[in-house]
């Protein structure tokens, strides 16, 4: 597990390193400067022309140090100072200085003359851009990137990325290579902000992690490791001891949806699963899964609310230690009927998909029935309909608003997008940071569902189950585009893949 940050926490954990731990600003900034010197090194020729774009606070004194490093190094750098010297801060005025002393090739962007460069220091904003880039800084901008730089290094945060919302304030620098300082920041793990970032390389250069964890950070995400925190198989064990699942999904002959489901959570390690589903569907997914217990209803009774229904239903979810409900339940009359039955009579853990979360967008009365043991995992759409907004206004503020619903009913919620959000119900926030496009396929939501049931069946409690569950489904997304490229995935084939590590199984 890593921990992100925002801007402001990063300008604390600085002013709490240099006030109070007492290691010199200027000790951190040179220690900033070779991080960016290594990376471009890992680039650079000699005969190659270097621009180092410099704004005048300290993101701009680690670029000028860097310009400096590299100048000693023999490299033909030219360092473009953006700001206004006289508002600079001590340390880069220092930098300035050093900088003056042992030759480096510097310009005032007004006399500066564009012409070609081979790698670009974007140094000219940091953490603290709060508003929109205009006038000068602008033209800066366009200036530089017209000359189009064959490879750009950006320090700490592509210049004009906001570091919370990785929005892009007017305009933003693309960088190939973002090197981040102690911490990656929020900005450049969400989009648009992840695109124009790179490849980040988040580099040490001092800062003790007291620093962080005195602001108790609530921002987080896995990385390779992290498959340590599946549940270990002991060897002496039977199939009770890894749970029952149910899994409330599919219409009349519609499967798919439960198929995939009950597939993945079998696949992540589930020891039974159970599928609840129409009549008209058992044949079908006893032929295609046939490790699963199928148990059918009739619909009609469904829609009546007959008894017989409802006591069939109550002793599905008192056998399970995890439900799912939703995935391909279709908007019939009866569907809605189904969800209100669950969610009075299950008291396990329930992850709440697709269909389902359609019945309470269209009735939120239902959410008087959630209990801190559920978890929503609905995309962008779902999302919208369930708060009563549109998807572009929920782009604008994602994370806000998973956390805000999570906080609202005290459960977990999945957010899917480009970047899944996990607002977890004990107040942390997962940023994943595995996935990618391939998995944007009918099917895949159902895959997710099942790995977090499965999880959960394993004992994990639901905010642990919902951040791994996240990880785990992009990453064997990232397993199979590497097998076969970004268009060839279909869902059932992330299944294969959930645990990349055999030792894990």
């Amino acid at each position: 597990m890593r921990y992100l940050v925002t801007g402001e926490q990063m300008k604390e954990v600085d002013r709490y390193t240099i006030e109070e731990v007492g290691i010199p600003s200027m000790v951190l900034m040179e220690r900033a400067a070779l991080a960016i010197v290594q990376e471009v090194l890992n680039r650079a020729e000699k005969t190659g022309q270097i621009w180092v774009l410099c704004g005048s606070g300290n993101n701009g004194a680690d670029g000028v140090a860097a310009g400096r490093m590299l100048h000693l190094k023999g490299y033909e750098v030219l360092i473009i100072l953006a700001g206004k010297k006289d508002k600079g801060t001590p340390e880069f005025l220092t930098q300035i200085s050093i900088a003056r002393h042992t030759g480096v090739p510097m310009t005032e962007f007004a006399d500066f003359r564009p012409g070609s460069c081979d790698i670009l220091v974007d140094a000219l904003f940091g953490v603290g851009l709060d508003r929109d880039v205009s006038d000068v800084y602008r033209e800066i901008m366009n200036a530089v990137t017209e000359c189009r730089p064959g490879f750009t290094v950006a320090a700490d945060i592509p210049s004009g990325i906001h570091p919370n919302t990785g929005k892009v304030m007017g305009m933003a620098l693309k960088a190939d290579v973002t090197v981040t300082f102690g911490w990656e920041k929020m900005g450049t793990m969400v989009y648009p902000g992840r695109e124009y970032s790179g490849r980040v390389c988040v580099a040490d250069i001092g800062f003790p992690e007291a620093a962080l964890m005195r602001l108790k950070p609530e921002y987080f995400t896995y990385e390779p490791g992290d498959e340590s925190l599946v549940p270990r198989r002991p060897a002496y064990s039977n199939k009770g001891d890894f749970g029952k699942v149910l899994i409330v999904a599919g219409s009349r002959n519609m499967s798919g949806a439960a198929y995939l489901s009950a597939l993945a959570a079998y696949r992540t390690g589930a020891g039974v699963v159970r599928i609840f589903t129409p009549e008209e569907n058992r044949v079908i997914l006893q032929t295609g899964l046939p490790e699963a217990i199928i148990t059918s209803y009739d619909t009609q009774k469904a829609e009546y609310k007959t008894e017989d229904f409802k006591e069939l239903l109550k002793k599905q979810c008192e056998w399970a230690s995890v439900v799912v409900l939703g995935p391909g339940l279709g908007q019939e009359a009866y569907v809605k009927n189904l969800v209100e039955e669950v969610l009075v009579n299950a008291y396990v853990p329930i992850v709440l998909d697709a269909d389902g979360l359609g019945v309470i967008a269209k009735n939120s009365s239902l959410t008087g029935y959630f209990t801190e043991n559920i978890i929503i995992t609905p995309h962008m759409g779902e999302m919208a309909r369930l708060l009563g907004c549109s998807v572009e206004e929920l782009q604008q503020r994602l994370i806000p608003a998973a956390r805000e619903y999570a906080d609202r009913f005290g459960i977990t919620c999945i957010l899917k997008d480009a970047v899944t959000i996990g607002a977890l119900k004990d107040q942390r926030t997962y940023v994943n940071g595995s996935g990618n496009s391939s998995m944007a396929k009918a099917g895949s939501g159902d895959v997710l569902t099942g790995i977090v049931a499965g999880l959960l069946a394993q004992g994990l409690e639901e905010s642990e189950a919902a951040a791994l569950g996240i990880w785990l489904h992009g990453r064997a997304g990232d397993a199979v585009r590497e097998r076969q490229g970004d268009h060839s995935l279909l869902a059932r084939e992330l299944t294969d893949m959930i645990f990349l590590d055999k030792q894990m199984r």
